[in-house]
């Protein structure tokens, strides 16, 4: 719940305000005034379809078309095309569970869904900010919104699933409690939306998911009428690394005349050494890839080729297996 210093001005329940596409003509579920605080409930990714004790099995049946429900859309009293809605992100909560999923198939999710043909699922427990993988794993959790945005000036429905000027699926795991962000309005009251709440992901989210979870998430709104931006903006604290400081890391690189490729290849080496050298399967290591291992271009000037490394935190290990 929120604290006594951010009390809530409204509560948006999905059960009433859930969408599962970007669109302008929807109508808001409310009117807030600057300043209001908001505390949205957000369905996990899969729109309930996946609770805590889903298997893999439940994957097959899995309807692909609510994925990503929003909860919203809200509008904000005065703001117009132009203006900056500012949006603190006040508090997040989960519910103590979340699951990873590799989805083949029609969705060809992940950097290297092609290499990874077979359906997978892990559900993990929440608890005292850890979320428990296999052989003892441990990923810190800090949970954040996957989507967040305002609507397109653009008519008509639009697909949640590429992130845009506006905000949306941009799965930046910065945006945690406590973090600022500012959203260009494209049209009148903003109409802003927010969910696919992650409790973990690493920079990438290489085999297409985080830890997703249901989250309920405080906001604080604003308008910004005198300043301009084109795409969002943000302010954070972080994490930049799993624990939030400095840590060792283990690195795998890749190299190639395209990020893209670079990419694929610094997490194909990142599974060989989670393989070969830590004992788990290689689907198991393309899913903790996606949750705790960060891919970050380390030059991108040296024409024709460019270095993309993978990040690998050694502190989620046990001790006896850390290097």
């Amino acid at each position: 719940m929120a604290s006594e210093n951010n009390a809530v001005d409204h509560r948006v329940r999905a059960d009433d305000a859930v969408h599962s596409a970007w669109d302008n003509e929807l109508e808001p579920v409310c009117t807030v005034e600057p300043g209001d605080v908001v505390r949205f409930e957000c369905r996990d990714a899969t729109n309930g379809q996946l609770g805590p004790d889903a298997t893999v099995a439940d994957l097959a049946t899995l309807d692909i078309d609510p994925i990503h429900p929003l909860t919203g859309p809200i509008a904000v009293e005065g703001a117009r095309p132009g203006d900056v809605l500012q949006v603190d992100l006040l508090e997040i909560d989960h519910d103590g569970w979340g699951c990873t999923l590799v989805l083949p198939g029609e969705m060809e999710l992940g950097l290297l869904a092609e290499e990874f043909p077979e359906p997978a699922l892990h559900v993990w427990d929440l608890e005292d900010g850890i979320a428990h993988f296999v052989d003892g794993i441990e990923i810190p959790i800090d949970p954040f919104p996957g989507v967040v945005g305002v609507a397109p000036a653009e008519g008509g429905a639009h697909s949640t699933f590429p992130p845009r000027s506006v905000g949306g699926n941009m799965d930046i795991k910065q945006l945690t409690a406590g973090s600022t962000l500012s959203l260009p309005v494209a049209v009148d009251g903003g109409l802003f939306s927010i969910g696919d709440g992650h409790a973990a992901q690493g920079d990438g989210e290489v085999c297409g998911t985080g830890i997703e979870a249901p989250l309920s998430i405080t906001c604080r709104f604003d308008v910004r009428s005198g300043r301009s931006i084109d795409g969002p903006q943000f302010e954070t604290t972080g994490p930049f690394t799993s624990t939030g400081r400095d840590e060792r890391m283990y690195g795998t690189t890749g190299i190639a005349d395209d990020l893209m490729d670079a990419s694929r290849m610094a997490i194909r080496h990142m599974i060989d050494h989670l393989h070969d050298e830590r004992g788990l399967t290689r689907t198991e290591a393309y899913m903790l890839c996606s949750v705790a291992v960060d891919l970050k271009p380390n030059q991108i000037v040296n024409d024709p080729n460019w270095t993309v490394s993978a990040y690998l935190p050694e502190h989620i290990f046990p001790a006896s297996h850390r290097r």
